[in-house]
């Protein structure tokens, strides 16, 4: 398996300063040092930490974006793609993946213009879903959905169980199958 690269390291790094320490922590000098780097070779990478977030921003939204890329081109592949890439099949604990999301939105709310490339991100998403061959009011219902059991497993708010899990993301995309007949 290839070795991550330094600029990989070094955002792994930022990661986990802000799951085991928190968004206050987030420093370039925490990042450099549980990256084992130098300040230097951090800021050849990212001079500020607004860079450095930023990064993970990005990282996180090409990840999803590949995700996206699976869809097929029936109408309401997108969507389903977007359900599939969000929710997982089966009820799990957050994965890994979701911690870090969650510690990076707790980061970017440290500095709001983190946002910003994430409000683009999910305007093209968004975009995409209402072109999809499907009635963009059932998208965007579907969508809105989707992001709010996101945010209910991510921060642990009652999300629903296995079976009730199961359930409703069927039920998710049986309402994506109807639109696409409609």
């Amino acid at each position: 398996m290839p070795r991550p690269s330094s600029k990989d390291r070094l955002l792994d790094a930022a990661a986990d300063v802000l799951l085991t320490e928190g968004a206050e922590s987030l420093t370039l000098e925490a990042v450099a040092r549980r990256a084992g780097v130098s300040k230097g070779g951090l800021f050849y990478h990212f001079p500020t930490k607004q860079a450095l977030v930023a990064a993970m921003v990005e990282r996180l939204t090409r990840a999803f974006d590949e995700a996206l890329a699976q869809a097929g081109g029936r109408p309401g592949d997108f969507l389903r793609a977007y359900v599939a890439a969000t929710i997982p099949d089966r009820h799990a604990t957050a994965a890994p993946s979701d911690r870090v999301t969650a510690a990076l939105l707790a980061g970017v709310l440290v500095d709001p213009a983190g946002l910003e490339p994430l409000r683009a991100r999910y305007a093209a998403w968004q975009d995409r879903l209402a072109g999809d061959g499907i009635d963009p009011a059932a998208a965007t219902a579907v969508r809105l959905a989707v992001d709010g059991w996101w945010a209910a497993r991510l921060f642990g708010l009652s999300a629903p169980g296995p079976d009730l899990h199961e359930r409703t993301r069927r039920y998710l995309m049986e309402a994506i199958d109807r639109a696409a007949h409609d």
